[in-house]
């Protein structure tokens, strides 16, 4: 009888034992130390095509030059006075639409001339003194180069042509001396031209355009709110070849070299630094461009995304189960080590490593030769050999990766609306168009996965006037 009830003791120990838990403990692989994320980003390029219309020189320039627009009442340095007055709006036009090199400014002008005559001897001062007033129409050529962000004229003076005969006050009275007075142009000639090459100087500074469209652009913008992905692009260099006028508008072909990170998690701060940013001159910038952009995806959020992938599932057979409850990754020894934190038959957290590869077909990462840790394994084995088993392993593995095509074309799709006529601020347009997304490799750090990701097209940034 005794013998009886032991063996029904032993039999329902033995049933109880196959309907609870097993707990499993089993040791948790030390991750690498953190470190920095460092990785080799290879530079993109993109256009930067500047074009403003003379209409809007000639608006800066009139804004510039009001009213009195040059006056010199030092008569002791040179025995000169000068007072000229900006009569009507100034014009500007295209010179020469063949060359594109010059530029031809008239300006409306009213000037009083004093001009002295006379020597200073023996203390004694004997001068005369005449007083000139000029009403006319000033007609100037400007050569066009750019130099530092700006756009260097060098104005000379055409042609002089009067409205009225030019006069010399005689006891009060005007008296015509146009026979005196153009060889006398020649006084005050550099004065006006200077006067005009500095005014377009200022109209024509492109840096704080060219800049504050840049910082605008290079802010981190959200590519994939489901992945929280960003794109942030961070300018090395500018680019520039010289400025040429076509019809009524000046053409800047600019480039910029720069780095293109996508990244995942919160949104990452911007990298623009205006006072890093030079300005190199070149013959050329072709039109066919090639973004080079690096996918940065911490461990953290790979975890997020694969457990997405657990979510409801049931992993093993018959009453022998168990759910995925949360999912961990980090770096060992060049492998991706994956925690699985279990309920159902098995409680505890068993151990997977494997190498991150990418399945350019499916466009998913994956990890090759995914296995349990030796110590996940052996206790596996001794506790719950069926979860250790080829094909439980296989259907874990399969919901241990994770697809970028949604990035790839979210991203994609994303981009195309930002290279339809995008302005991210007044007179900054931005278009282009894009060929399909390429992988190229994978690469791990103590702290993240890299992946590096080309895709060629055209990107053109165009800033349209100056404000």
């Amino acid at each position: 009888m005794l013998k009886y009830i032991a063996s029904l003791a032993l039999f329902c120990s033995f049933l109880l034992s196959c309907s609870t838990s097993q707990k499993i403990d089993t040791l948790r692989p030390a991750p690498d130390d953190a470190s920095p994320i460092v990785y080799e980003n290879v530079p993109s390029f993109i256009n930067l095509p500047i074009s403003v219309k003379l209409k809007d020189i000639e608006n800066k320039t009139n804004s510039l030059l009001n009213g009195l627009i040059y006056e010199d009442t030092n008569i002791e340095d040179d025995d000169i006075e000068i007072k000229i007055w900006k009569l009507a709006p100034i014009t500007i036009q295209n010179e020469n639409a063949v060359s594109g090199e010059q530029i031809k400014t008239i300006l409306p002008l009213k000037a009083i001339i004093k001009y002295r005559i006379g020597t200073k001897t023996m203390g004694v001062e004997l001068y005369n003194t005449r007083e000139f007033n000029l009403n006319g129409v000033l007609t100037l050529n400007s050569d066009v180069a750019l130099n530092n962000w700006k756009l260097k004229t060098k104005t000379q003076l055409k042609s002089l042509d009067w409205n009225e005969s030019p006069t010399m006050t005689v006891f009060g009275k005007n008296v015509p001396v146009t026979y005196l007075i153009n060889p006398a142009i020649q006084i005050f000639k550099s004065k006006i031209e200077r006067k005009i090459d500095e005014a377009i100087e200022k109209s024509m500074d492109f840096k704080p355009n060219v800049l504050t469209a840049l910082e605008k652009i290079c802010t981190p913008f959200q590519i994939n709110e489901a992945y929280e992905s960003w794109l942030r692009i961070v300018p090395l260099e500018i680019y520039t070849t010289a400025a040429k006028l076509k019809d009524d508008t000046f053409l800047l072909q600019m480039g910029m070299k720069c780095n293109m990170e996508t990244l995942i998690g919160l949104e990452p701060e911007s990298k623009f630094d205006a006072n890093k940013i030079t300005l190199k001159a070149v013959v050329k910038i072709p039109n066919q461009i090639t973004a080079n952009i690096v996918a940065v995806s911490t461990y953290q959020d790979a975890s997020k995304i694969i457990r997405k992938n657990f979510i409801g599932q049931d992993f093993g057979s018959g009453s022998k189960k168990v759910k995925i409850q949360d999912v961990s990754i980090w770096h060992k020894n060049g492998k991706m080590v994956i925690a699985l934190e279990l309920i159902g038959s098995v409680n505890g957290t068993i151990y997977l490593a494997g190498f991150p590869q990418y399945d350019d077909k499916t466009k998913e990462i994956y990890f090759d030769k995914l296995d349990y840790v030796l110590d996940t394994k052996n206790k596996l084995m001794r506790t719950a050999n069926w979860l250790a088993q080829g094909i439980v392993l296989r259907k874990i593995q399969e919901n241990c990766r994770y697809s970028i095509q949604p990035n790839l074309e979210e991203g994609k799709r994303t981009m195309t609306t930002y290279l339809k006529n995008y302005s991210p601020m007044s007179g900054v347009f931005v278009n282009g168009k894009m060929d399909d997304i390429q992988f190229q490799k994978i690469e791990l750090t103590k702290n993240a996965i890299i992946a590096f990701i080309k895709v060629n097209g055209e990107i053109n940034i165009s800033v349209d006037g100056l404000k």
